[in-house]
């Protein structure tokens, strides 16, 4: 009975601090945005414990998890997500990553969304290196968008019109 109530507690404990990790890695899993007056689509964020951005959004309705990138030119995804939202691999190019030099594939994401931001026909590059399911939010989506940082929360705004 005692050996039974300790496991039952370590699996308790291990999913509450589970729960906990998630949460601080990222902690905009459930973005909620509004409509400002001026009928813009607003997303606030706030940076994880690293000081980093990353927010759940869609990928042609495929759920992912972005990190917010501006050094990095186009969305950045790995294979397994650009096969699961249906993405197809177009030129083969080469790229610099922190990692060295990579052969990427260039595409373009029909549908990325944050919220209630919806960026349509966004150009992006699949990397076969990355092992990872985050994706690098780059450029030319953040380059659509309008962003103000205050502290430790980054205000993203775009109108959908």
């Amino acid at each position: 009975m005692i050996a039974g109530g300790f496991v039952l507690a370590l699996i308790l404990l291990t999913t509450l601090f589970n729960g906990y990790l998630n949460n601080a890695r990222n902690p905009n899993a459930k973005p909620e945005s509004t409509i400002n007056a001026f009928g813009e689509a607003e997303l606030t964020l706030v940076s994880n414990r690293l000081g980093q951005y990353v927010v759940t959004g869609y990928i042609n309705n495929i759920p992912a998890e972005f990190i917010l990138d501006t050094g990095a030119t186009d969305v950045v995804i790995p294979p397994s997500l650009a096969r699961a939202s249906g993405l197809e691999y177009g030129y083969q190019s080469q790229a610099m990553t922190a990692n060295g030099l990579v052969s990427i594939y260039s595409t373009i994401i029909k549908e990325l969304r944050l919220g209630n931001i919806t960026l349509v026909n966004v150009r992006a590059s699949i990397n076969p290196a990355m092992h990872e399911s985050m994706v690098l939010l780059g450029m030319s989506a953040l380059g659509q968008i309008e962003l103000y940082q205050q502290g430790s929360r980054l205000t993203l705004r775009y109108d959908n019109k």
